[in-house]
């Protein structure tokens, strides 16, 4: 499959994955980051960097402690946009819509794949909230791998959620800023379309 964007196809997905194959062909330190922007009560923006666990024609799906700033900005507006860069080559997706939460059943086999350190961690960090030293939280470390020396059940404040696309854009780097621009829109019946747009 061609790497570059074309108006032929029939949806954006196999796209956004042959470009993501490629980043991690290229070796690239982290494939999977992208900038995840919300609002906050005030309408005001709110961006950081998450991994991309999942992505498929349902959505693309990323995992989060609840009470984080993010958790509780998208519960009360579940709406987000993500962006995707890769340099080299220069590439850059934008995913814009919707925001549901998981399954119990996805968040529940995603945090058992998951390294037991990383699963202590999302026990003892209160993601976002003060924390007065590396010591105290270093403690709740050791608290936590006490209490679950084996086995480390999902917290009930850890879970995903997927953003459901109503439109993905593809950009690709070209000399002179003539770039390669694509947008695909999600239709009132779930077709997609797509159309090029200037640089």
């Amino acid at each position: 499959m061609s790497y570059r964007p074309s108006l032929t196809m029939q949806e954006p997905l196999p796209q956004f994955q042959a470009w993501l194959r490629d980043a991690h062909d290229r070796r690239l330190a982290e494939p999977t980051a992208m900038s995840l922007a919300t609002v906050d009560p005030q309408g005001q923006p709110a961006v950081r960097m998450v991994l991309l666990k999942h992505a498929d024609e349902a959505g693309f799906v990323f995992y989060t402690n609840l009470e984080s700033d993010k958790g509780r900005q998208l519960a009360a507006s579940p709406f987000a946009e993500l962006c995707f860069y890769w340099n080299p080559p220069g590439r850059q997706v934008r995913v814009h819509g919707g925001v549901e939460p998981v399954t119990a059943e996805e968040a529940d086999a995603y945090f058992a794949s998951r390294a037991y350190k990383s699963r202590i961690g999302a026990w003892a960090s209160q993601q976002s909230r003060p924390l007065e030293s590396q010591t105290k939280l270093a403690a709740a470390v050791a608290r936590v791998a006490i209490k679950h020396p084996h086995h480390v059940p999902r917290p009930p404040h850890w879970s995903g959620f997927r953003v459901v696309p109503q439109w993905i854009e593809f950009w690709e780097e070209r000399p002179f800023r003539l770039h390669d621009r694509f947008r695909w829109e999600r239709t009132a019946d779930g077709a997609w379309v797509a159309q090029r747009l200037f640089p």
